[in-house]
């Protein structure tokens, strides 16, 4: 399993300690879940990857082809997370 390190871990318009708290707990138990999943050999060739998506900081999963790097399935797809990048922008005056 690959794990972004590169990308915060928190989103930064988290304004409570509990939000910030909650959103690690779940990103761990979704980083659980893929181990796991890699680790059963289920998926032959595939792994499994978690990030958080670079301008949403929302969490993404990848099923990767080991031997090609290529990405054969994502969620939520890249159009939601340009969604979501917009739906920010707009939310907030001022970007």
């Amino acid at each position: 399993m690959k794990i972004d390190s590169s990308i915060p871990p928190i989103d930064p318009s988290v304004n409570s300690l509990k939000d910030s708290v909650q959103i690690q707990a779940e990103n761990r138990q979704v980083v659980q879940a893929v181990r796991a999943v890699n680790a059963s050999g289920r998926l032959g060739v595939n792994d499994l990857t978690f990030s958080l998506d670079r301008y949403t900081r929302r969490p993404v999963v990848k099923l990767v082809n080991r031997q090609t790097n290529e990405v054969v399935a994502q969620i939520p797809n890249e159009q939601v997370l340009r969604l979501a990048q917009e739906d920010s922008k707009q939310a907030k005056p001022g970007r």
